[in-house]
């Protein structure tokens, strides 16, 4: 099953959205904003991206630079961070099986419809 993590107040995670009801393949939206990912989870998606904690962090928040740039984070306290304030997290995500994207920009998800 195909999901997306959602946020439908980005454009760039409707955009994703659309590319997503436009392929007539069936998926999961998950609106992370409401339903906080869990650490595991978190971890599941990372795991899927193939990327570190650090690198799913949108730095250029607020509250990224108030509260978390100056510090030597290790990867749990960046994934705490990003549970902490789940708007950190960058998005649109779409996993699909053990795959997955970060849909910027939404041609990203195409390779991961065929």
């Amino acid at each position: 099953m195909i999901k997306i993590y959602h946020n439908s107040r980005c454009s760039k995670s409707r955009e994703g959205l659309k590319v997503l009801e436009n392929s007539g393949k069936k998926f999961e939206v998950v609106k992370y904003l409401e339903d906080i990912p869990t650490k595991d989870e978190l971890r599941n998606v990372i795991s899927c991206l193939g990327i570190k904690p650090i690198n799913l962090v949108r730095k250029s928040e607020a509250i990224w630079k108030e509260k978390f740039k100056h510090l030597p984070l290790n990867d749990e306290e960046v994934l705490e961070a990003m549970i902490t304030y789940p708007k950190l997290i960058e998005r649109p995500i779409v996993i699909n099986g053990n795959s997955a994207v970060i849909g910027r920009p939404a041609s990203n998800i195409d390779q991961l419809l065929k």
